[in-house]
């Protein structure tokens, strides 16, 4: 019986991917039977279907041959799939053969791996870059622009969502450093007036870390586009769907200061009225996880500002919301 097998004859760049980032990626198949076709992912975070979760699909020409443009990413895999198979858009480890799967062929990126510029500033005593590419986030596409986050002369961290063009321009701020394990303590201005659709997520994430669920630990403010939901903050681990790792809550108008405490096996959440979390600070909501926390690895702080698609209440008008001060305690 012959085994079939997936090659690459172009492999485009190894670089942090985004909507405006593409380059052909083509290679060869042998052994393929009737009906068979191919799929890519690329790596970039995620695995990513290419081009388009809606285009996933490529013939395998009479020469054998396949090709397509792809988003860049920092490894790419090639799928040759049975008739009917239904590829995800996207997945959080790389691919493995295996039911409908027929052969996998997983290569590194070209050259030493691009990662986009970001914006430097600093916030709270510690260096962080702001995104200057698109993202995939909350079922929509966005473009992220550098002049998004910025801080002001009090030193405190102002995070903006604007109309651009006819999307809405998010922002993304993440430090330049893992600090691991221990706690992160964020002090929020009244975030009251913010609209269903968007969300401020104060968040850890590892971009190597799929079979972790990317080491994501969560505390986040928004209604997910339900203007009728009772709650609009949440404490989470990934993933979200696990029955158990979401601890929604009501944040009041109002300065709000959100912490976590993290250690192996255990995340513990908290968040107060006011500027501290001095002993005596009203107590909001408090919740620990014990089941499914992620280990410490390449972790690093994120703040995202960014909008959800929703048909009911979608986004209306600019926004910015400001982070007075960030702490972290080994």
């Amino acid at each position: 019986m012959t085994v079939p097998v997936v090659e690459f004859t172009k492999i485009p760049p190894a670089a942090q991917g985004g909507r405006e980032r593409v380059d052909t990626i083509s290679g060869r198949v042998t052994g393929a039977k009737p009906g068979q076709r191919v799929v890519i992912y690329a790596m970039s975070g995620p695995w990513w279907v290419q081009p388009w979760p809606d285009q996933p699909f490529l013939s395998i020409q009479p020469d054998s041959s396949w090709s397509t443009t792809s988003h860049l990413g920092f490894k790419y895999a090639a799928l040759l799939v049975d008739p009917g198979y239904q590829p995800p858009a996207t997945m959080d480890v790389a691919p493995v053969p295996g039911g409908a799967v027929a052969a996998v062929k997983i290569v590194d990126g070209v050259g030493k791996p691009q990662i986009a510029p970001t914006v430097p500033i600093k916030f709270s005593g510690y260096d962080w870059g702001v995104r200057t590419i698109s993202g995939d986030r909350g079922g929509l596409n966005s473009p992220y622009d550098g002049d998004n986050g910025w801080t002001d002369a009090k030193g405190a961290l102002h995070l903006r969502i604007k109309k651009k063009g006819t999307k809405w321009s998010c922002t993304e701020v993440e430090m330049d450093r893992s600090l691991g394990y221990g706690t992160y303590i964020f002090t929020v201005a009244d975030t009251s007036h913010l609209e269903p659709a968007a969300v401020l997520s104060l968040n850890t994430f590892d971009d190597f870390g799929g079979e972790q669920n990317y080491r994501e630990v969560d505390v986040e403010l928004s209604k997910w586009g339900d203007a009728d939901s009772k709650y609009n903050a949440q404490f989470g681990i990934q993933p979200f769907y696990v029955p158990g790792n979401v601890a929604r809550f009501t944040t009041p108008a109002g300065t709000m200061t959100y912490s976590f405490h993290w250690e192996p096996g255990r995340a513990e959440f908290v968040a107060v009225r006011g500027n501290s979390q001095h002993a005596g600070a009203p107590v909001v909501s408090q919740h620990v996880f014990t089941s499914g926390v992620p280990s410490s690895g390449h972790e690093k702080m994120q703040f995202l500002f960014y909008v959800v698609a929703s048909d009911k209440s979608p986004l209306q008008k600019d926004s910015e919301i400001v982070l007075d001060k960030f702490e972290y305690l080994p």
